[in-house]
């Protein structure tokens, strides 16, 4: 099982960034997929979400208007379409898949995160 983000860098505030996560080795079209980040000395917090059918999205109140996320199911792929970046969005982004069944989350797996840096 791999979750590969790609996409993260040095930008301007103003600027935009499209981050990119690649999956493979499950059964990616029946999990929901999440964005997470982590700034230093702050706890990880879900960013945004999209679940697995129907493509229903779901963003923090600290990015709603500016963060989109997508997804791509022949491509194994979702997206987070970062726009406007401020400094306090300055983190490491983290990919999340979760599978549920029910209630229940049966699996879970995590990308290795990808930097973002919004400075001048």
């Amino acid at each position: 099982v791999q979750l590969v983000e790609s996409g993260g860098g040095l930008v301007q505030p103003g600027g935009s960034l499209r981050l990119s996560c690649a999956a493979s080795g499950f059964a990616f079209s029946n999990y929901d997929m999440s964005w997470y980040r982590q700034a230093p000395g702050k706890e990880r917090e879900l960013v945004a979400r999209i679940i697995r059918a129907g493509g229903s999205t779901n963003v923090a109140d600290s990015v709603k208007g500016r963060f989109t996320i997508s997804r791509d199911n022949g491509k194994n792929t979702v997206y987070l379409q970062m726009n406007t970046l401020r400094p306090e969005d300055t983190a490491v982004y983290y990919c999340n898949a979760q599978y549920y069944i029910g209630s229940y989350l049966a699996s879970a797996y995590w990308g290795q995160g990808t930097q973002v840096t919004v400075s001048s």
